[in-house]
């Protein structure tokens, strides 16, 4: 009885034994199928069958699905390239050159055009919806790039469009364009890469010859300029020298002006000392004139009145001033007088020997 409990014990740790182990097979399966790995590059669309929900999933990790109710479309985010290269289409991602008819009528192409796109991962739903999951979005740019490309190139010239500046900006267009078109169904044009366009030989011969030229004209431009340059600094050269002599001849005259000056004020003192002197001079001169003159108008004044009061006595006293005026003109007049017997009482005397 006892063997058979043990035997029995056995069995049963035997049967528990597999059980864990299919337990954990069977949790390992549902979790391989209830979990999908999203690599760096990857976008994924997860699809709710119930509700009908779509998600995107942009960051890269583990993204739960749960069985019969999450459906998960792995896309490729990573940038692709859209090849315009050679004579023939290779498939659906390389296809033939670009040629374009330029406005001027002539055709030039470009050898070997590339597009550099990729998937916007916040756009998944939108790119799963128009394209499908999986890589249906690469079929996209091929019925928009060749036209897009030929309206924005052909709008320029041969002779523009030989101008790097203008094919580059017709780049920015095309590429701008692309974007407008594209991103409504989740692809984003990140670079659009043309290279120099090609034209027929005598046209080639004729953009080397233009471009010689160019680069002639670059060299006359830039021995110009140096020229402009050595001009600039020769001018400088000769205003820094005319400064120089300026500054000299300045400082020179400068001293002559001080010198001036100094002979100025020195003559001007000088000068003023000789008037001071002068004035002094004169000044003593008028006083000693006007001395003089006044002792003259004294003595006029004198005279005047000693020959006022003689006409005065002479008005008074006639016969007695001329008797005193003759007597003093004949003082020292010898008069000697002779009886005349004729003449017993004389009316007049005549003298003789009177001296004036």
């Amino acid at each position: 009885m006892n063997d058979k409990l043990r035997s029995l014990t056995k069995v049963t740790q035997s049967f528990g034994g597999v059980s864990v182990a299919a337990a954990a097979l069977v949790t390992l399966g549902l979790m391989a199928i209830s979990v999908v790995d999203i690599e760096p590059g990857q976008a994924a669309v997860r699809i709710n069958r119930v509700t009908g929900e779509q998600a995107a999933v942009t960051t890269p990790g583990w993204t739960v699905r749960l069985p019969f109710i999450h459906t998960v479309h792995v896309l490729d985010a990573a940038p692709h390239t859209f090849s315009m290269q050679g004579d023939q289409e290779i498939d659906e991602m390389h296809v033939q050159q670009l040629t374009v008819r330029a406005s001027d009528g002539s055709n030039f192409h470009f050898e070997d055009t590339t597009i550099i796109f990729q998937l916007r991962p916040q756009d998944a739903v939108t790119t799963v919806r128009d394209s499908g999951p999986g890589d249906g979005f690469l079929t996209w740019l091929r019925p928009y790039v060749r036209s897009i490309l030929r309206d924005e190139f052909g709008r320029e010239s041969t002779i523009d469009v030989s101008d790097p500046t203008t094919y580059e900006a017709a780049t920015q267009r095309a590429k701008d364009r692309l974007n407008e078109v594209l991103n409504p169904h989740g692809i984003s044009v990140s670079q659009l890469v043309t290279p120099r366009p090609k034209f027929n030989d005598a046209y080639e011969h004729a953009i080397e010859e233009r471009n010689a030229l160019g680069n002639q004209e670059q060299v006359i431009k830039s021995n110009l300029d140096r020229a402009g340059t050595e001009r600039e600094r020769r001018l400088a050269e000769v205003d820094q020298e005319q400064n120089h002599q300026i500054q000299e001849r300045r400082a020179a005259l400068e001293s002559d002006l001080a010198k001036a000056v100094t002979s100025q004020a020195q003559a001007k003192r000088e000068a003023d000392t000789y008037h001071i002197e002068k004035i002094a001079t004169g000044q003593a001169a008028l006083s000693a004139a006007e001395g003089t003159a006044t002792q003259l108008e004294g003595e006029l004044e004198a005279k005047y009145l000693a020959r006022k009061s003689e006409i005065d006595a002479f008005r008074s006293q006639p016969v007695e001033r001329v008797m005193e005026k003759l007597a003093t003109r004949l003082q020292n007049v010898t008069i000697h007088i002779e009886p005349y017997a004729s003449d017993a009482t004389p009316s007049r005397v005549s003298v003789e020997g009177l001296q004036q």
